[in-house]
């Protein structure tokens, strides 16, 4: 790259920093929302895990003070410990665009895995509330009821029971919640193991997350729904139906404003994911990815955003993303294939299910857990056997001193054949029971 390009480019990187750092109007609409500072901060978490150094952790601590400075002394704006986070995040990305412009060959390369994709996870989020508003627009009614007589038809109210433990239970409540807003850490964490672990493999599991959202909101508009606390309100989650009069409840759509992105839960998708690529990496960022694939499955019950059926559906969801971007195998292999169709399928046939014929889980309560339970348990078979089919074959030997090694290729996987209308929410005036 000649000179004259790099000075242009680390001008305009720099420009667009100052501009998003200091603007009104992106500061109050997304740098104080503390989920999208932590998005941010999933930024600052792969710029210093791909280039960790003094320098670097000075120079955003730098930043960070000279964006306070600019933001609340000379600008005059609210202080908010979320503007501490992004200013952060802005500061990583600028960073991360400079390396990228000023480093050579293996270095740029390491440079531009971390910037580009951290830049469009970013971008991505800052979106997605653009894209729920549409959907809002187009289905004025929601399909809640739906869902929440399935969940009822477990005979065991899990979101109810779980909202009822977090509000006895705060600490485990702030954890929950902590873990659920601060979803892009351990994709930032997982994504970042993967660079140093695999260079530009990397970008398989970059563009699962990042097609998760836009994919993932295409189904939301199968079933538009929004989640227990939405329908009920404050009768959530102190005040469920009885069971028996869910089971006579006459299902219809219903008008509630509010964002429609309640199934398949994306939230669980994205965790089960940075679980599932997690493997390989150091225990500490496996257990991270376990932390928040817990306490995000939890929160999104607890808090009353899910129900339970959106947590199973997140399953087949999850799968099919990873074996649509599982581009290391060939397209017809038979693991990535079997795991396509599962995820795929099972996805749309009990979105079909639950919209069309919710009355068919109300014959027993063994038919709905049956149900839930083996597309939870044929999901992570396939999806286990669908790593395991690209990993390398474990070499038991060394070879001998005077014999020729074995083409890469041959130990690269093995091929054995196991594998809003403001209208008041309908329940929202249910007497309690």
């Amino acid at each position: 790259m000649k000179l004259a390009a790099k000075i242009v480019l680390t001008v305009v990187i720099a420009l667009c920093a100052l501009l998003f750092g200091t603007s009104t109007y992106f500061f109050t609409a997304a740098m104080v929302s503390a989920y999208f500072a932590l998005t941010l901060t999933g930024a600052t978490i792969i710029h210093l895990r791909i280039h960790p150094s003094l320098r670097d952790a000075a120079l955003v601590i730098a930043g960070m003070l000279v964006f306070a400075f600019i933001d609340f002394r000379v600008l005059h704006f609210q202080p908010a410990i979320a503007g501490w986070f992004s200013f952060a995040g802005v500061t990583s990305l600028a960073i991360m665009g400079f390396e990228s412009v000023w480093t050579e060959g293996e270095s740029r390369k390491l440079h531009l895995l971390a910037f580009v994709p951290s830049l469009l996870f970013v971008t991505s989020e800052y979106f997605a509330d653009n894209m729920l508003r549409w959907a809002a627009t187009v289905h004025d009614k929601v399909y809640d009821l739906y869902l929440y007589a399935f969940d009822a038809s477990l005979h065991v109210q899990i979101p109810f029971v779980l909202g009822r433990f977090f509000a006895q239970h705060s600490i485990f409540r702030q954890t929950a919640i902590l873990a659920y807003i601060g979803l892009s850490v351990p994709i930032a964490v997982v994504y970042a193991g993967q660079i140093r672990r695999n260079g530009v493999k990397a970008l398989q599991c970059f563009l699962a997350f990042v097609i998760t959202g836009p994919i993932g909101i295409l189904f939301y508009n199968a079933v538009p729904a929004l989640g227990p606390a939405h329908l009920f309100t404050r009768n959530f989650p102190w005040h469920p139906l009885a069971i028996e009069q869910v089971r006579h409840l006459l299902l219809e759509p219903v008008a509630i404003a509010g964002p429609r992105n309640a199934i398949p839960s994306l939230h669980m998708a994205w965790v089960l994911l940075a679980f599932w690529y997690s493997r390989g990496l150091s225990i500490t960022e496996r257990a991270i990815a376990l932390f928040y694939l817990v306490f995000v499955a939890l929160a999104t019950l607890g808090v009353g955003e899910h129900y339970l059926i959106d947590i199973i559906v997140a399953v087949p969801f999850a799968l099919f993303i990873e074996s649509l971007f599982a581009y290391d195998l060939p397209i017809l292999d038979n693991f990535r294939a079997r795991a396509f169709a599962f995820g795929l399928l099972a996805t749309c046939a009990w979105l079909a299910a639950l919209r069309f014929t919710p009355h068919i889980f109300w014959s027993t309560p063994v038919l709905p857990w049956t149900l839930c339970i083996a597309t939870v348990a044929i999901g992570l078979y396939l999806e286990m056997h669908l790593r395991d089919s690209t990993k390398p074959t474990s070499q038991t030997a060394s070879p001998s001193q005077g014999e020729p090694s074995q083409p890469s290729e041959t130990a690269t996987r093995r091929t054995t054949s196991a594998t809003e209308t403001d209208s008041t929410p309908v329940l929202a005036e249910i007497p309690k029971l």
